[in-house]
């Protein structure tokens, strides 16, 4: 896409007991209150389920066990370009606390779809909800 590189973000599928923590962003945020999956930027050489578990901690207060790789895509929106790696979180130690968003949910896989998720995780959101991933 035009030669410029994305930015690399790791964000977690984080699942407990049938159902998927979803985070809402900000209001004051860019693309302010669409809902997504809990993660952030990497920093400069760092392995993105390094990353991953850092920004867990930093937003969520959780110390999170990361595992594999199950989506991968990349998206342009008007201001950016992102590639944006899903990573599977199938425990974590400690309580999840809302650090930095408007709201947190747990959300069955059938009502995924029901929550405005930004436009860059609607595909992902399709497939979990349909069952094709996790």
């Amino acid at each position: 896409m035009n030669g410029a590189r994305p930015i690399l973000v790791a964000a977690g599928i984080i699942e407990r007991a049938g159902k998927i923590l979803i985070c809402q962003r900000r209001g004051s945020d860019a693309y302010g209150l669409e809902w997504e999956f809990p993660g952030g930027k990497a920093r400069e050489g760092e392995a993105l389920k390094a990353a991953l578990a850092r920004e867990l901690s930093e937003e969520l207060g959780i110390e999170a066990e990361v595992a594999e790789e199950v989506h991968r895509l990349r998206h342009r929106y008007p201001d950016c370009y992102v590639e944006v790696v899903f990573f599977r979180v199938p425990r974590f130690r400690g309580r999840i606390a809302n650090r930095v968003f408007e709201a947190i949910a747990w959300s069955s896989r059938k009502d995924l779809a029901t929550y405005n998720f930004l436009e860059a995780d609607r595909e992902l959101v399709a497939r979990i909800a349909a069952g094709e991933i996790l």
